[in-house]
């Protein structure tokens, strides 16, 4: 299985911590640091994944539990008539961060913040995150912007891309490490296809379908 390369220090060092700790004839001790090791690797892991074709879906960016889908609250970042749609990462999901069309991303917006349970409503605009729009160039097109939300755990939102650089669905764009949540906004225009307690997989799964 793949490993994020942001996972590698937490993984190396309870490693050889373990190793030493063996050598020393320390079993038990080793034994939780492997353990701890072996965990930190289960939680890094970036699998590859098959994207749909379908330039009309838009992606969910992260794996997890969808939480909110409906109706966007006022203020939000498209205006009135857009849809959220909210996934809860707990942390044994695969926490890496798809874009969830393909375009130009036309924002980022990192924000500091509190680091409330990720479930709650409120941690959508209390917590740390960082907020990306994407425009998909289309004439008459769409535009998409999804918050990267640290979550109670969680202490780094990592995204790799900056204002300008072209995104194709499905593609890699960063990871919020140990539990999280991101939110979706979706436009109008963009009929839902899913609903609350649904499963999704990142750079897999539709969360909407563009006309």
């Amino acid at each position: 299985m793949p490993i994020a390369r942001e996972g590698w220090p937490l993984i190396l060092v309870p490693v050889a911590l373990s190793v030493v700790l063996f050598l020393l004839r320390w079993p038990w001790t080793g034994g939780v640091f492997l353990s701890l090791g072996l965990f930190t690797a289960f939680f890094f892991r970036d699998p590859e994944r098959a994207v749909p074709a379908d330039p009309r879906l838009v992606l969910s960016p992260a794996d997890g539990k969808v939480i909110v889908a409906g109706p966007a609250p006022a203020g939000n970042p498209l205006g009135e008539g857009a849809t959220q749609v909210s996934v809860f990462l707990s942390i044994f999901d695969v926490h890496v961060n798809r874009a969830p069309i393909g375009g130009r991303i036309s924002r980022v917006e990192y924000h500091a913040g509190q680091f409330l349970p990720a479930f709650q409503d409120k941690a959508s605009l209390a917590n740390e995150q960082n907020s990306v729009t994407i425009d998909d160039g289309e004439a008459g097109g769409h535009r998409v912007t999804f918050k990267q939300i640290a979550g109670l755990i969680a202490r780094r939102i990592v995204f790799k891309k900056q204002v300008g650089d072209t995104v194709a669905a499905g593609e890699r764009v960063g990871m919020i490490k140990f539990g999280s949540r991101v939110d979706v906004f979706l436009p109008r225009s963009v009929h839902l296809r899913v609903k609350k307690g649904d499963r999704v997989v990142g750079g897999v799964s539709a969360l909407g379908e563009r006309p």
